[in-house]
């Protein structure tokens, strides 16, 4: 039955491009087309257009004002911090969602595995509460 099928196989040059490799092939094109309109606008952009370089273009704009210090301060580490515990946090949110829409499937084994899952997170959480790194107030001495 094999040799059967392998020998109806038609073969020539529309055997190389079936339906799917004239999707690829349409795909490719367009996609060196794209890359061949970005790369002459840039180009043309590099050797037609006018660059002066000089210490006032490199200032940031500030309304006319001398600027005064630099223009980018750091933002204090609690946003740091919040925005990690949200990453966390939101990750846990997806594996509790996904569970709860399996749970038929998963049984004991999987109530086991997201308790064990939740329980990590509930210790990690109660660590940095005890460091502190929730404490967004003066510090305390």
């Amino acid at each position: 039955m094999v040799s059967e099928h392998i020998s109806t196989q038609q073969v020539g040059p529309d055997a190389l491009f079936s339906p799917l490799g004239w999707d690829l092939l349409a795909l490719a094109l367009y996609v060196a087309l794209a890359c061949i309109i970005v790369v002459s606008l840039l180009l043309a952009a590099r050797f037609l257009g006018h660059r002066s370089r000089t210490p006032l273009k490199n200032l940031p704009y500030e309304c006319g004002v001398e600027p005064t210090g630099p223009a980018r301060p750091g933002y204090p580490v609690p946003f740091y911090l919040t925005a990690i515990f949200f990453v966390v946090f939101d990750v846990e949110v997806a594996f509790i969602a996904s569970w709860a829409v399996a749970y038929d499937l998963l049984g004991w084994a999987g109530l086991a595995q997201i308790a064990f899952f939740i329980i990590t997170l509930l210790v990690a959480l109660i660590y940095l509460w005890r460091r502190g790194a929730l404490d967004w107030g003066p510090q305390r001495r």
